[in-house]
């Protein structure tokens, strides 16, 4: 009787996952090393897969490394994207993206050093510059959907009158910053930022600066309206 042997992963028997891994295995190293500093033999042995099947998926660097941006922006606008479908006022939907946004982040701690390295690194001779498709791609139909929500609340008289060009990059700063500079504040409090009872406090307090922000104080009759 034939025993069927199961393919291994580092094999092309099983695409998916041999693809997944070395995605993952890619964003460890491309948010510890950078685009320069990562190595395609470490993150082949961090994925447990030959050399040559990560050439067979990806074939170079830069084509792994733009497989990773689009991975980490493509995830984010998919999450917060369903929030932003959503039939709410304008109140809700704003809140409801914020926190979606940073949920997003908080679990995947490591996207935040990809994307800061990213935009640090825009303008460099590289073959494979990402940045002007990630804008394209992902940044605009974003802001797109949060300046409409913007002017919708604004309409209705429950924003502030805010300009989305400075106002949309405000709010996503509060939202990220937390994590890009969890090193930082590990040093100065001695705590690390990133226990959950931190990251819950936080999110609540990011929630509450940007309504603070944001929201126009209903008057008394105004808020009676809406008990």
């Amino acid at each position: 009787m034939k025993t069927i042997s199961k393919s291994r992963l580092g094999s092309r028997g099983r695409p998916q996952e041999s693809r997944a891994a070395i995605l993952q295995a890619a964003v460890r190293e491309f948010a510890h090393e950078g685009i320069a500093g990562a190595r395609t033999d470490a993150i082949a042995r961090d994925a447990k897969v030959n050399k040559a099947l990560l050439y067979y998926y990806f074939k170079d660097k830069e084509a792994l490394y733009g497989a990773v941006l689009d991975q980490v922006f493509g995830g984010l606008i998919e999450y917060v994207g369903e929030v932003l479908s959503r039939d709410l006022p304008p109140r809700e939907k704003v809140m409801a993206y914020a926190g979606a946004h940073f949920d997003y982040v908080a679990n995947h701690p490591l996207y935040p050093r990809i994307v800061q390295g990213e935009m640090m690194g825009a303008g460099r001779s590289r073959a494979g510059n990402h940045l002007e498709r990630i804008v394209r791609k992902y940044f605009r139909p974003l802001f797109g959907r949060l300046t409409e929500v913007l002017k919708v609340g604004q309409a209705a008289g429950e924003f502030r009158t805010v300009d989305p060009q400075q106002f949309v990059p405000s709010m996503i700063a509060v939202i990220v910053f937390y994590f890009t500079s969890a090193p930082v504040m590990r040093l100065m409090s001695g705590k690390d930022p990133l226990l959950p009872e931190r990251v819950a406090a936080r999110r609540a307090a990011v929630l509450d600066f940007i309504s603070a922000a944001l929201f126009q104080r209903l008057s008394g009759k105004a808020r009676g309206a809406r008990q």
